[in-house]
C-alpha cells in the first residue's frame, strides 16, 4: 500500500474496533464488579473512559500508519513492539474486569508500559510525529497504572 491515508484508515479501523471489542468485553463488570469495590477518591467517573481511549485508538492508529508508511529499516521492529503492546492493552481488560484478578492486571499494565516507552522510542527513531501521537497514550496509561495500583491496594 503506497497510499498513506489508506494506511490510516486501515490502522485507525483496527485499532477503534479492536478496542470496541475490548470495551464491550468488559462492560457488564463495570456496571456490576466494578462498582462496588474500593477506589480512591480521584478515580475517573465511569462515563470518561469510553472517549478517551476513542481518541487515544485514532492516534495509535495514526502513529502506526506513519511508521508502515515509512521506508525506515527499523520500522518492523517498531511495528511488532506497538503490536505486542496492544496486544498487552487488551489483555490488561480482560485480567482486570473480567477476571478482577487486580494485582495481576497491575504487573501485567506495569509491563505493557514499558512496551509502550520501547514503541515511543522505536518510533521516535523513525518519525516523531508518529512518536509524539503517543504521548497522551502514555500519560493515560501511567495514570491508569497508579490508579490500577491503587485499587489493587485498596482491595487486596
Amino acid at each position: 500500500m503506497k497510499n498513506i491515508y489508506l494506511k490510516v484508515l486501515v490502522c485507525v479501523t483496527l485499532c477503534l474496533s479492536l478496542g470496541i471489542v475490548s470495551g464491550f468485553s468488559t462492560a457488564d463488570s463495570i456496571a456490576s464488579w466494578f462498582q462496588f469495590i474500593k477506589k480512591p477518591s480521584w478515580n475517573p467517573p465511569n462515563w470518561l473512559f469510553g472517549p478517551v481511549w476513542t481518541i487515544l485508538y485514532i492516534m495509535m492508529g495514526i502513529a502506526v500508519a506513519l511508521i508502515w508508511h515509512s521506508n525506515h529499516n527499523n520500522k518492523r521492529v517498531a511495528i511488532w513492539l506497538f503490536i505486542v503492546q496492544f496486544i498487552l492493552n487488551l489483555c490488561w481488560s480482560f485480567i482486570f474486569f473480567n477476571m478482577h484478578l487486580t494485582g495481576w492486571a497491575f504487573v501485567e499494565i506495569t509491563i505493557m508500559l514499558l512496551f509502550i516507552w520501547l514503541t515511543f522510542f522505536s518510533f521516535k527513531k523513525i518519525h516523531k510525529i508518529a512518536a509524539y501521537l503517543l504521548v497522551p497514550y502514555l500519560c493515560w496509561v501511567s495514570f491508569a497504572t497508579v490508579l490500577n495500583g491503587t485499587i489493587w491496594y485498596l482491595n487486596r
